[in-house]
């Protein structure tokens, strides 16, 4: 039995995120700081959603819980294909609540960032895709961990919160737009 460590995770997290970083920098021969300041948007982010969907929302004695990987427990996987199944599954409406609002909540800002980091993803349809990747790779990643679960209700919920994320984003790039628009109308 491994137990890692939230901090020790979160460590390696920022680690890995800072070589890639420099590997950029280097490659680039300068520093966009304005690209890194919304990058560093993206990374915190990430390490939230790292903290939430890896370790025990239960704390003992004020500590995060360390995720535990046991290779005699890792098979078989747990996980739920069925949407919606388990979803009301839960013993008092704070638990689903918190479930549910969670899981939208924590990629909400993944919806926002994710256009402004990669022009390419410059539609609604690319950036569902891209966000819904992404959790994809995070309930994959659970599966080796017995005491979390991969759940296509946790997929649908977060790429629903990347949804609601694009929404924000999308509306202020209107509202930006068309004050651009009054204003320039306002000088004629």
């Amino acid at each position: 039995m491994i137990e890692i460590p939230f901090l020790l995770l979160e460590f390696v997290f920022t680690l890995i995120w800072l070589a890639i970083r420099a590997g950029v920098w280097y490659k680039q021969k300068h520093i966009d700081w304005k690209r890194e300041a919304v990058l560093l948007l993206m990374y915190i982010n990430l390490a939230v959603i790292i903290r939430f969907v890896f370790f025990p929302m239960d704390k003992v004695d004020g500590q995060v819980q360390p995720l535990i990987f046991d290779i005699a427990t890792v098979y078989p996987f747990r996980v739920n294909l069925v949407p919606l199944v388990n979803l009301f599954d839960y013993d008092n409406k704070r638990d689903l609540l918190l479930n549910v609002i969670g899981n939208v909540a924590m990629f909400i800002p993944s919806g926002i960032v994710l256009p402004i980091i990669y022009k390419r993803l410059d539609s609604f349809i690319k950036v569902i895709l891209a966000g819904g990747g992404i959790s994809l790779c995070i309930e994959m990643m659970q599966l080796p961990f017995s005491v979390r679960a991969s759940d296509v209700d946790d997929l649908i919920l977060n790429t629903a919160g990347v949804m609601l994320g694009y929404g924000i984003y999308a509306l202020v790039r209107c509202l930006k737009r068309t004050k651009r628009k009054l204003e320039w109308e306002k000088h004629d």
